[in-house]
């Protein structure tokens, strides 16, 4: 850039390291996190009543069954 240029290079999101930004930061992954978990529990919950020809579940949650045997 030249010394007239009224640009202003911007900060890239992981130059910022500030207690308050890792704490929002933080935060926000752990909100996201829940959305996401209550999303597909609520997918599964709708879904729970479809079954294979066989009987099984047609939809399930890997590593949340019970362990076979």
């Amino acid at each position: 850039m030249n010394e007239h240029s009224n640009i202003v290079p911007l900060r890239q999101p992981d130059e910022i390291d500030d207690p308050l930004t890792n704490i929002l930061r933080s935060g926000a992954r752990q909100l996201l996190a829940q959305a996401v978990e209550m999303e597909a529990e609520a997918f599964l919950a709708a879904m729970k009543g479809l079954k294979l020809p066989d009987g099984r579940d047609r939809l399930v949650r890997h590593g949340h069954g019970p362990a076979q045997k």
